[in-house]
């Protein structure tokens, strides 16, 4: 059931980006809204700040979701994904239950001021692959930092 309503969602979101002018042209003909989450925002609950890597190996705590793509790719909440900033950027993503690590490249905004919750790293199947992690479990815990 989670399967069948998470690819509806994605069906619907790829709809939408697809109707959607680009947001380069949009920029190019319009002034871009301020993020709510950039400075705390205006009453919106905003994700926390994503962290540089460090020498412990930490990283900022999240909740990892799964997507269908086979390529090693993720959607950070809107405040991770900091206005477009980190798009095509890679980031670093390792499981609290595996330990294990995998860099996968940021290509989309998992949208928290319109249904996506805040802390998520929407990654694909590949990412899972990767990180030793069972699909059906849906949703597990991970940190992620810049990589």
């Amino acid at each position: 059931m989670a399967r069948a309503k998470l690819a509806s969602f994605l069906a619907a979101v790829a709809v939408l980006l697809l109707l959607a002018p680009s947001r380069a042209a949009a920029r190019h003909h319009h002034h871009e809204p301020e993020d709510p989450c950039r400075h705390g925002g205006s009453g919106h609950r905003c994700s926390s700040p994503g962290v540089s890597p460090n020498k412990g190996g930490g990283g900022t705590p999240a909740v990892m979701t799964v997507n269908g793509n086979g390529d090693l790719i993720a959607a950070l909440s809107t405040g991770w994904f900091a206005g477009g900033r980190r798009c095509h950027k890679p980031i670093r993503i390792t499981s609290v239950r595996t330990g294990r690590s995998v860099v996968a490249r940021v290509v989309d905004e998992c949208d928290s001021r319109h249904g996506c919750k805040n802390n998520i790293v929407d990654t694909s199947k590949a990412v899972w692959d990767a990180l030793g992690l069972d699909t059906d479990v849906g949703v597990v815990p991970v940190t992620w930092s810049d990589a």
